[in-house]
């Protein structure tokens, strides 16, 4: 009776036995797994030479470019998040209670969305030239300068002002949840708070934020495409589909890989560096400095820009557009589009919650080390970009067709992109899920297995209802993520199926923006859902941080 409730986590390691859910968890992990191990076998093949070519004609500009675009988008996305972020936190001035949330919303819109509307907005023909031609009497382009939006200075800014509030969300953290005491001393010697203090304090925090940004841009497909600059993801899809080499496209995602396992090594060393050296939180009450005047116009401008360039101004010009084409729009063929992206991404995500529930009830019981790092390799497809987890979800699924005997045929159809959307975005709600796990008195576990419970029933009675909070969570942010996703979409869809995404993508690669601007203005409402989640969280965050 005794050694029966003994709790399974607390065994040692050599008496642990796999139960079946064991190896299903398993082959979860190495199913979620596969296309990353097909990507790295595939490069290893023979590409007759073409490697040979890309590295002396474009190999080089694809990595140029590549970092030209990530070093400026994360130049300006750390000065953006991280000042916005030290006055909201530390200063009242006009609008900060409206700024502190607001500044987060330019996450709801798809990069590819923003640079499809400024594009049309400050092209040679677009309203801003043509205003400016107008006014000043100029004939031609040649008669006066305006920066091209189509170029890496054009991506650069599109992605920044997009991206920025990854910095800003866990920057405003790492600002609040600084001891007040360090600053107070900093004052008594005159010494400078921002620079002293609370920029040392909030790195590890600032360097997670640049990280994420980091994976957006190396991800992005949709912005280079649309602004035509060759980078590694774009090579990949190049050398597959133009080229029809897959091998020579894994060869260009391996050193894109090398660019995520920089970023997550700089992201984990930073967060292990997370250190608090204060625990009583009724002594860190920020007391905002109330500034007014000059100084405080400057600020409240300064913050707006942001909000301004990265959201308000986009969708006011996005929503003249669905005004413009409301008598032209085919509606039901939008319906349908609608339709297929609600419907897949529900399945997907519905899926993917069922599966990351499944591996996370056996990731915490198990004590076995190697087994948690199979459960954990399952949670790694989020780090590659689109374009590079497509390459290995095709060659794995041709492997699977094959093996089956063409019995299934997963390739090209709906069975194959909800494949691939599982393995790409697994990671959020499987990690979202073990945290809520962690935080379950484990003295629960041990009275429903007293009480001669299964595994299955203590998920579903007890471990569901204490964890849906977080399970919701999940459930929101892989939906919308999955509404926004464009390369594998794209590249991995059935014949003649279109999601908001692609069919957005499709009007707008031939210039029709007035046709693409009701599902781009879809895909952004879309987006606005895990905002307000966000924004709710964070303000639970701080009320009881300020208690």
């Amino acid at each position: 009776m005794g050694l029966s409730v003994i709790p399974y986590k607390l065994l040692p390691i050599k008496d642990i036995k796999l139960f079946g859910r064991d190896y299903f968890g398993i082959l979860i992990s190495i199913i979620l797994f596969g296309p990353v191990i097909s990507l790295f076998i595939t490069a290893l093949e023979s590409n007759h030479g073409l490697w040979k070519h890309l590295a002396e004609t474009v190999l080089g500009l694809y990595v140029a470019n590549t970092l030209y675009l990530f070093i400026g988008v994360l130049i300006l996305s750390a000065g953006l998040g991280i000042s916005c972020a030290w006055f909201v936190t530390n200063f009242s001035f006009p609008g900060r209670k409206f700024l502190e949330w607001a500044l987060i919303l330019p996450l709801a819109c798809p990069a590819y969305i923003i640079a499809y509307v400024y594009t049309d907005f400050l092209e040679y023909a677009g309203p801003v030239q043509g205003l400016i031609r107008g006014t000043l009497g100029f004939e031609t382009a040649k008669d006066y300068y305006f920066p091209e939006i189509r170029s890496i200075g054009g991506a650069i800014f599109v992605m920044g002002f997009v991206l920025y509030p990854y910095v800003y969300i866990l920057a405003r953290t790492g600002f609040s949840n600084s001891p007040r005491s360090l600053f107070e001393t900093a004052s008594l010697y005159g010494e400078n708070k921002f620079f002293r203090v609370g920029l040392p304090l909030c790195r590890p925090y600032i360097v997670a934020g640049l990280a994420l940004v980091g994976m957006e841009v190396l991800s992005d497909f949709g912005t280079v495409e649309y602004f035509s600059i060759p980078t590694l993801t774009l090579g990949i899809f190049n050398v597959w589909i133009g080229m029809n080499s897959i091998s020579a496209a894994s060869q260009i995602a391996l050193i894109t890989f090398i660019f995520i396992v920089l970023l997550l090594f700089f992201e984990i060393k930073a967060r292990s560096q997370q250190r608090f050296s204060e625990t009583s939180k009724r002594f860190n009450g920020i007391s905002h400095v109330k500034l007014s005047g000059p100084k405080s116009f400057a600020i409240s401008l300064f913050c707006f820009i942001p909000l301004f360039l990265g959201f308000i101004l986009p969708v006011i010009i996005l929503f003249s557009n669905v005004l413009l084409g409301l008598k032209g729009f085919d509606f039901l063929n939008i319906g349908m589009v609608l339709l297929n992206t609600i419907i897949l991404a529900l399945i997907s995500t519905l899926i993917i919650i069922i599966f990351a529930f499944f591996s996370a009830n056996v990731s915490h019981f198990c004590s076995n080390k190697i087994l948690l790092v199979f459960y954990n390799l399952s949670a790694c497809g989020y780090a590659f970009p689109g374009t590079m987890l497509a390459v290995g979800v095709v060659v794995f699924i041709g492997f699977v067709d094959s093996f089956t005997g063409s019995i299934i045929f997963f390739s090209g159809s709906f069975m194959g992109i909800v494949f691939a959307y599982t393995v790409r975005f697994y990671a959020i709600p499987f990690g979202t899920t073990v945290s809520g796990f962690s935080r379950i008195p484990r003295n629960l576990f041990d009275a429903c297995s007293t009480l001669g419970h299964s595994q299955i029933n203590t998920a579903f009675k007890i471990t569901l209802p204490l964890i849906r909070s977080s399970v919701l969570a999940a459930s929101i942010l892989t939906f919308v993520d999955i509404v926004k996703e464009l390369p594998i979409t794209l590249i991995l869809r059935p014949f003649n199926f279109e999601t908001l995404s692609t069919y957005t993508y499709q009007f707008a690669h031939d210039e029709l923006m007035i046709e693409a601007s009701l599902p781009a203005f879809f895909i952004i409402l879309c987006g606005l859902l895990p905002i307000f989640l966000v924004n709710e969280v964070m303000k639970g965050f701080f009320h009881g941080y300020k208690n």
